[in-house]
């Protein structure tokens, strides 16, 4: 199927690519498919596309990737949405956010108070809020390339 996006034009994605949010994410709970494109140009880098909203598009990393032992407590209550089998591998990512200002004149920032967390097995995701003290400002303190290509 083809989908029409503000930041990548025209894309073909095929149907077992969605990833259904069935709450939405939080400040966008009309938008529950969800599309996960790589950046050619920033190697670990992604793109959640909404499917929903052609304008909506996040960036996202693994936070381990800048976090040593990141880890996230969650409720299994919290994760009933996913309909995970019990022995299911769960995959977290965080969004990332460009700053014009803040520590060293701005930069980027991962939401490591909110991660989404997503089971791959039956395509569906929850954006939570995490129990443990992370915030939802963690400042890389450089600045990455964030390219728009998929």
């Amino acid at each position: 199927m083809q989908i029409n996006t503000t930041r990548f034009g025209a894309v073909e994605i095929r149907s077992s690519d969605i990833i259904d949010f069935p709450l939405g994410l939080i400040g966008l709970e009309g938008c529950r498919r969800w599309v996960v494109f790589a950046d050619a140009q920033n190697e670990g880098l992604g793109w959640l596309q909404s499917l929903d909203r052609a304008e909506v598009a996040l960036a996202i990393v693994s936070p381990r990737r800048f976090v040593s032992g990141y880890r996230v407590r969650v409720a299994a209550r919290d994760l009933q949405v996913l309909e995970a089998p019990q022995d299911s591998d769960l995959q977290v990512v965080v969004s990332v956010s460009h700053h014009d200002s803040g520590p060293q004149g701005g930069g980027l920032s991962l939401n490591l108070k909110a991660p989404l967390v997503v089971c791959l097995e039956t395509r569906r995701g929850r954006q939570i809020i995490a129990k443990d003290d992370h915030p939802v400002r963690h400042w890389l303190g450089r600045r990455l390339p964030m390219r728009r290509s998929a």
